[in-house]
């Protein structure tokens, strides 16, 4: 028995580029978190953009900013992520799935570590703020399954990248102003957490990538001792 190696959910063609990105990203969470750690107002960046009150959007895109807002709590989460992991396994693509999982998880689970490290708060205490975990969700849905879609031949790399990146940047727009109009999250707080979906999803793609591919060579091994 051969088992044949699935598609790889991180293209060979966009690793150079995605990995650029993601350490950029990388750096501007770092950057972000050592200024904001401890705060509980916003910072002139944030009062630029708009200052965050109860009452910045009205109807009928509060309306909007609410639903975009429950996709991003777990209960909404969920049924996206499920809607997504039934889609890929319909398709046979198992890796798929394990991606799905593996990089809104990691996303959400370095945002949600990184409130606790840098402590920033948005009205009270006990509001951690930074980075915004709605948009590192968001965001990272939205890159994973562009990143699956634009896997598929028949589209060059500028293409893939321009498709992936914009994916990523209408998620995050969406999440970020719905958040912010909500006044849930500051404006620098859906920046980071844009930018650690950005950081961590490639991440997570190649190493559910170079585990797959691993693991293929070693069933091989097994079909082939169990035909003796």
């Amino acid at each position: 028995m051969t088992v044949r190696p699935g598609p790889a959910v991180l293209p060979p063609s966009l690793r150079a580029w995605l990995g650029l990105i993601a350490g950029l990203a990388a750096l501007v969470v770092v950057v972000l978190g050592v200024s904001y750690a401890g705060h509980d107002k916003p910072g002139t960046v944030d009062r630029w953009v708009i200052q965050p009150t109860a009452d910045s959007v009205g109807p009928p895109w509060r309306r909007v900013a609410l639903v975009l807002d429950f996709l991003g709590e777990p209960a909404g989460a969920v049924m996206l992520v499920a809607a997504a992991v039934t889609g890929w396994l319909l398709f046979r693509r198992p890796r798929a799935a394990v991606f799905v999982v593996a990089g809104v998880g990691a996303a959400v689970g370095t945002a949600t570590l990184l409130k606790y490290l840098v402590g920033r708060t948005i009205h009270g205490d006990g509001n951690l703020s930074y980075p915004s975990g709605h948009t590192a969700f968001f965001t990272a849905l939205a890159l994973v399954v562009a990143l699956l879609v634009t896997g598929r031949p028949g589209l060059g790399r500028t293409a893939r990248t321009l498709l992936v990146l914009t994916a990523a940047l209408l998620a995050g727009a969406a999440m970020g102003w719905a958040q912010v109009a909500l006044s849930a999250h500051y404006p620098t707080d859906v920046l980071g957490g844009w930018c650690t979906a950005l950081a961590v999803v490639p991440a997570t793609a190649w190493l559910i990538d170079r585990a797959a591919d691993r693991l293929v060579p070693r069933r091989t091994d097994a079909g082939r001792r169990a035909r003796r």
